[in-house]
C-alpha cells in the first residue's frame, strides 16, 4: 500500500515528464487501484480519446500495465466481452528519477555508444530493434550502424541491463479457480500464497516474458548460422526443416520485439553496493572484499532483489573471485576465512559459505533511523532510542534514564517528543498494589516506525523536488540569457542559482539512496 505522501510525489514526477492530463489519469490509479478505461474517464471527466491517449503513453514509458481476467465458466461465459484493466506502476514511475544513476552504472561497465543506446531506451520507454536502428541512422544509408546497433543491444542484454519488454496485456486465471487450487496444494501452501503475493506482483508475473527468452537476442552471426544449416538438410528430415524454419522466422521478428531498460537489475546492483558499504563502514574492507566477491560470484543467480540470503559457496570459489580484483590479491586464504567469519557466515555441512543479506540491510536501516534521530532531537534522544533499538521490548522510563545515563527530568520530556513524532509506542500500565500506580513504558515499533518515515521520504523528496521547480521559474529570465550577456549582478544570480540547485540535487540523490534502502531493499 501506497502512503499519501507517495502517491503525491509519484504524481509530480508524472507531471513533471508528461504534464497535468496525464498525471491525472495516473493519480486516479494510484488512489483507487485497477480500473477500466471507462471508469477513469468517469472519475477524472476526461474524454475517452484523451484517456486512451494518456494510458499509450504511460504504458509506453513502463508506468502502467493493463491486464484481464481470463474468462471463468462454461464455453458460452467465453462470449462474454472481456474488460481490459490497468493498474499503475509507483515503483516504475520512482525509477524516474534514478536514471542518471542508471547511466552511470552502463558507464562504468560499457562503451560510449552503448550508453548512448541505452539514453534512447530511457528516453522513449520502449523501443524496437528496428527503432534503434532508424534513430541512429538519422536519415542516412549506413549499414555499418546496423551491425553497431545490434552489438551494443547484445552488449546490454549480455550485462542485463536491457530486456524484452512484458507482455502488452497481462491474462490473469479467475480467483475462484485459484482458491481452488490453493486448496488442493493444502491450507499451509494457501497462506503462504495468499500472504506473500499481491495483485500487482501477480499481474506482473503474468505479463513477464519466459526467462528463457527474457535476454534472448538473435544476432546476424546467429541467422547466418541458422539459414546455412537449412540448406544443408536432407529432404528426408521433415522434423529438423521445421525446426529451423521456426528458428528463422524468431529471428526475423527480433527486429520488431520490444526492449525496456531492466530496472530489476539496477535494484540488485544497487542493494549490494549499499551491502559493501555498509560493512566496509562497520566491520572493516576485508570483509567488505569477502562480501563484494561472493555477490558478483552469484549475481546471475538471484531470482529476486530482496534475496534474504546469497548463495552458497566454497571457500575456494570465493578465494578465486577476491583474486581477480586489486584490493583482494594481498589477502591469503586464512585472511579470507577470518573475513567470513567477521561477516557471520553461515557454513553449511558440505562447507559452504552463506551470508545473511536481510540481516545486513536491518542494519543499515537501524544505522539511518538512528542518525536521523541524532540529527533531530539530540544526544541525549539518540542513546535512549539506541538503548531501545537494542532491547527489542517495553522499558519503563526510569530504567530507560538509568541505562541511557539522562538526566531524570529530561528523559520524560524526550520520551514524550518521540512519542509525539511516532518514533515510539507507548503503553500505560496500572499497578492497584497498597496505592494506585501508573507506569509509562516504551518501545521502538519496526512495523510501524519504517512505514512512517518512508512517508516521510517521500514528503521531503517532494518538496525538494518542488523546490528545484520553484527556483528555476524565479530565475527563468537568467536561464534564457546568453552567456556574454551574464555580467555582473546577473552573473551572481546564475552563480547563486547553481550553486543552489547542485546543492539540492544531492541532497535529493543521497535522499533517493534512503527510499531505496526502506522501500526497495
Amino acid at each position: 500500500m501506497v502512503s499519501q505522501n507517495g502517491i503525491k510525489y509519484a504524481v509530480h514526477i508524472v507531471s513533471t515528464n508528461f504534464g497535468d492530463l496525464v498525471a491525472k489519469v495516473c493519480e486516479c490509479l494510484l488512489r483507487r487501484g485497477p480500473l477500466t478505461y471507462q471508469n477513469i474517464a468517469r472519475s477524472t471527466e476526461i474524454s475517452l480519446p484523451q484517456v486512451k491517449n494518456c494510458l499509450l503513453l504511460l504504458i509506453q514509458h513502463n508506468c502502467v500495465q493493463a491486464f484481464s481476467l481470463e474468462p471463468a465458466g462454461d464455453a458460452a461465459d467465453l462470449s462474454k466481452p472481456i474488460n481490459t484493466k490497468y493498474i499503475a506502476l509507483f515503483d516504475n514511475i520512482i525509477h524516474r528519477t534514478r536514471f542518471s544513476k542508471f547511466i552511470a552504472v552502463v558507464s562504468e561497465e560499457l562503451d560510449k555508444e552503448c550508453v548512448e543506446l541505452f539514453q534512447g531506451l530511457l528516453q522513449h520507454g520502449r523501443l524496437s530493434l528496428k527503432k534503434m536502428i532508424d534513430r541512429a541512422k538519422s536519415g542516412r544509408d549506413d549499414c555499418a550502424v546496423e551491425d553497431t546497433i545490434r552489438g551494443n543491444l547484445a552488449k546490454l542484454l549480455d550485462s542485463r541491463f536491457v530486456e524484452r519488454c512484458p507482455a502488452g496485456e497481462a491474462v490473469l486465471s479467475p480467483p475462484a479457480e485459484e482458491g481452488t487450487g490453493a486448496r488442493k496444494r493444502g491450507a499451509k501452501s494457501s497462506k503462504i500464497v495468499a500472504k506473500s503475493i499481491t495483485i500487482e506482483e501477480r499481474i506482473l508475473d503474468a505479463a513477464a516474458p519466459m526467462e528463457a527468452k527474457r535476454f534472448l537476442f538473435t544476432t546476424d552471426a546467429d541467422c547466418k548460422k541458422t539459414s546455412e544449416n537449412s540448406s544443408e538438410v536432407l529432404g528426408g528430415e521433415k522434423r529438423k526443416y521445421d525446426s529451423l524454419e521456426s528458428e528463422r522466422e524468431t529471428s526475423a521478428d527480433d527486429s520488431h520485439v520490444p526492449w525496456r531498460v531492466n530496472f530489476e537489475e539496477f535494484l540488485h546492483r544497487f542493494r549490494h553496493k549499499a551491502c559493501v558499504e555498509n560493512v566496509r563502514e562497520r566491520l572493516d574492507g576485508g570483509a567488505a572484499i569477502a562480501l563484494s566477491a561472493m555477490l558478483e560470484a552469484t549475481r546471475s543467480m538471484e531470482k529476486k532483489v530482496k534475496s534474504d540470503k546469497t548463495v552458497p559457496l566454497s571457500i575456494n570459489t570465493i578465494y578465486e573471485e577476491v583474486m581477480k580484483k586489486e584490493a583482494g590479491r594481498s589477502m591469503t586464504l586464512d585472511h579470507l576465512r577470518a573475513s567470513l567469519a567477521l561477516l557471520g557466515c553461515e557454513r553449511g555441512s558440505n562447507d559452504l559459505y552463506m551470508i545473511d543479506l536481510k540481516a545486513i540491510i536491518k542494519h543499515a536501516q537501524t544505522e539511518e533511523v538512528e542518525a536521523i534521530v541524532l540529527k533531530r532531537y539530540g544526544r541525549d534522544a539518540y542513546r535512549i532510542f539506541r538503548l531501545l533499538m537494542k532491547t527489542g521490548r517495553l522499558q519503563e522510563t526510569d530504567k530507560i534514564s538509568g541505562t541511557a545515563f539522562v538526566d531524570k527530568k529530561e528523559t520524560p520530556k524526550i520520551l514524550y517528543h518521540l512519542w509525539k513524532d511516532e518514533f515510539l509506542h507507548m503503553e500505560k500500565v496500572i499497578v492497584t498494589t497498597p496505592r494506585q500506580l501508573q507506569f509509562l513504558l516504551w518501545k521502538v515499533n519496526r512495523s510501524t516506525l519504517w512505514p512512517h518515515l518512508l512517508d516521510e521520504m517521500y514528503h521531503t523528496a517532494l518538496n525538494l523536488c518542488q523546490r528545484v521547480a520553484y527556483e528555476l521559474e524565479q530565475e527563468n529570465e537568467i536561464l534564457n540569457l546568453p552567456p556574454h550577456k551574464r555580467v555582473g549582478p546577473l552573473e551572481e544570480r546564475f552563480t547563486r542559482l547553481r550553486n543552489v540547485r547542485m546543492l539540492l540535487d544531492a541532497s535529493l540523490m543521497r535522499l533517493d539512496d534512503a527510499l531505496m534502502l526502506f522501500h526497495d531493499f
